[in-house]
């Protein structure tokens, strides 16, 4: 990796990573389960992490037929790919992969896996660079080129009113606020699925009682008193389905 451009005033670093040198076949052996949907495959794999020497556990999907459904499951995972200007830790930060490379990509395991173990890194790795880049980061950008290489390129300042700083802290704050809006708005929509659940639950419950079958059985020495301890038995007692009872007359 090879950093260059840093003075008091600006920090451009570019890390170039070339597939060739970084992939190797023996990445796959770990694969531990294969399931096909139509042409479309899901292997269970082990992905290097932006840590050393950690692995996770992921699925990954190759065998699209196209860029677009390829891109498609890719951001599904990966929302920051190939959408422009976006915000990360309160940083301007663009994502892009090529198209040719994503072609490449979509039907090969290998290259596929590479792919994905690097764009699950960048929230991590824009940390590292916020953290350890001379100054404040004011925008950065990581593209992946045909090839499989990778440019990453952060831009900083002193800043020394702290001005950008001030505006990095203000993105990431409401990038937290609509994470949190979002976990509300899950927990609500979820709650609501459970209120509903138990109201049918509820209404069932009551309809079993309405309709049920039930005995009533009535012991004594007048038939008349009987009949009518019976009835009202009949009425006053909500029992379920094929219930027995037995009434003293």
């Amino acid at each position: 990796m090879a950093i260059t451009g840093i003075n008091n005033s600006s920090c451009t670093s570019y890390y170039a990573s070339n597939y060739k040198n970084t992939v190797k076949k023996t990445d796959s052996e770990k694969d531990s389960t294969n399931t096909k949907d139509g042409n479309v495959t899901t292997s269970t794999v082990e992905l290097k992490t932006s840590r050393p020497g950690v692995t996770k556990t992921e699925q990954i999907k190759t065998g699209y037929s196209n860029v677009n459904d390829y891109s498609k499951y890719l951001q599904g995972k990966y929302h920051y790919m190939n959408i422009g200007l976006t915000s990360m830790q309160g940083i301007p930060t663009t994502v892009s992969v090529s198209s040719a490379f994503l072609q490449k990509c979509m039907n090969d395991p290998e290259k596929a896996k590479y792919l994905e173990e690097n764009l699950a890194a960048i929230p991590d790795c824009t940390k590292d660079t916020i953290n350890g880049c001379l100054g404040t980061v004011t925008n950065q950008s990581y593209m992946i080129d045909a090839n499989g290489n990778i440019i990453e390129t952060a831009s900083c300042t002193n800043d020394p009113d702290g001005k950008i700083a001030k505006e990095n802290a203000e993105r990431k704050a409401k990038e937290n606020r609509e994470k949190e809006e979002k976990v509300k708005e899950k927990r609500a929509a979820k709650k609501a699925e459970e209120e509903k659940a138990a109201k049918k639950r509820a209404e069932k419950s009551a309809e079993r009682k309405e309709t049920g079958d039930y005995t009533l059985s009535v012991t004594g020495t007048d038939v008349k008193s009987m009949t009518q301890s019976l009835v009202a038995g009949s009425v006053s007692i909500s029992v379920p389905d094929r219930s027995s009872f037995d009434i003293k007359a």
